[in-house]
């Protein structure tokens, strides 16, 4: 367990994203802004008010000017004000629990509702234009209660404003990614310890989940484990499936910290590999180190994609390459920027990323590597210290030995 100080998002950082996002709606003529969120699309209120739902959902109500309110519900209350940015929550019986069709009587909740709100809020400013942030997400009767009480109101899918905004990390974010990552390793090589034969997939997802909660994750989104035939299953739960000698195992780790998730993946076999299972992780690891040398700021995301999907063609096995090879990371365990080949942007410092890596029903095996950085002036630098010597150790000898890695 670290002793030193954790890092955290300061409440003067959440202060200064609605403000810059209040720049953007005022540039874009919008008078209000809704960012929804529940207990599985967590990452844009958790953004802006450090709200994550628990069974119910939420929306922080930001105007040009003044203090945002929050909107939740009455069981989760008390979570919200222990961990909002924000003083002023209301409760609304639409966000109650998402799971369950009747209506929960909640006999002490003091309810305000939509039409309460928004007349308030026209108060402070006419309300003409309204974006909603996690418009994707929201459930279509929320959306109409809403929409019935903005009635004279345009309301405009509003997503791309907080997806610009979360493109770039500040220090703090980079910092508790970077923890992420650290509980990740620790967790990782739990798992691999704990992959011998005998040994059932669970078993190895028990032992991540238990290192990672022990080192200070707030939430394991997912441990993908499969083996055998199993890894061809691309994102496979862990099962009662027991380990056989000579499996090759998949697994993908993602441990959040402070809302922030840092994801990896390396793989590897149960005992004696084949000469086929060495020469498909020989593929993945290169792809990987000629995806490590595009990652610099100024360089087009597009390049890194057309040199993996080169490498995959001249090794003729781009039939199993299923999907793009890297994507960004964050409040999301996927978000942009996530290019393809015809992709405009670039590498910027401050930017988050994951490889991601991956070859899937290949007759030798299916797996990723993922590995999370950082871009920064000078080229990139890892989060993962785990997969980084991983990949060092099968370049060098051709094996993992988990039980040399040095963490820090």
């Amino acid at each position: 367990m670290r002793t030193t100080i954790a890092p955290t998002i300061p409440a003067e950082e959440f202060r200064s994203r609605v403000g810059r996002l209040q720049r953007r709606m005022a540039e874009q003529n919008l008078d209000l802004c809704i960012i929804y969120g529940d207990e599985y699309r967590r990452e844009n209120i958790r953004y802006v008010s450090n709200v994550w739902p628990l069974f119910e959902r939420g929306a922080l109500l930001v105007t040009r000017i003044g203090e945002p309110i929050l909107l939740a519900a009455p069981e989760g209350e008390l979570l919200c004000r222990e961990a909002s940015a924000w003083s002023d929550i209301r409760l609304v019986p639409d966000f109650a629990c998402v799971t369950v069709p009747e209506d929960i009587e909640y006999p002490h909740a003091a309810y305000t509702d939509f039409r309460k709100v928004f007349a308030e809020i026209s108060q402070r400013c006419p309300l003409r234009r309204a974006g909603i942030v996690g418009i994707d997400a929201m459930a279509y009767p929320v959306y109409q209660a809403i929409a019935r009480q903005l009635a004279n109101c345009e309301i405009i899918d509003a997503n791309a404003l907080l997806i610009a905004e979360r493109l770039h990390k500040s220090a703090a974010e980079i910092a508790c990614l970077q923890e992420a990552a650290r509980i990740a390793d620790t967790a990782y090589l739990a798992l691999m310890e704990a992959a011998r034969p005998g040994a059932k997939e669970i078993h190895l997802s028990a032992a991540a989940h238990e290192a990672a909660y022990r080192e200070g994750a707030e939430n394991v989104p997912f441990c993908l484990v499969s083996s055998g035939e199993r890894v061809n299953t691309i994102i496979g739960r862990a099962t009662n499936k027991a380990i056989a000698p000579g499996d090759m195992v998949m697994a993908a780790l993602a441990v959040q910290y402070e809302g922030y998730i840092a994801t990896i993946n390396f793989p590897f076999v149960v005992g004696a590999m084949s000469s086929g299972q060495k020469a498909f992780i020989d593929l993945l690891v290169g792809a990987n180190e000629i995806a490590k040398s595009k990652l610099k700021a100024g360089a087009a995301q597009a390049d890194l994609v057309r040199a993996i999907k080169a490498y995959f063609k001249a090794c003729n096995v781009s039939r199993y390459d299923l999907y793009p090879p890297l994507h960004g990371c964050g409040v999301a365990e996927a978000e942009s920027p996530y290019p393809n080949e015809n992709t405009a942007g670039i590498f910027a410092p401050g930017m988050t990323v994951n490889t991601d890596i991956s070859l899937f029903g290949h007759p030798d095996g299916s797996n990723r590597i993922e590995e999370c950085f950082v871009i920064t002036e000078e080229g990139y630098k890892p989060m993962s210290a785990l997969v980084g010597q991983l990949s060092r150790q099968w370049l060098e000898s051709g094996v993992v030995d988990f039980a040399a890695v040095k963490l820090g």
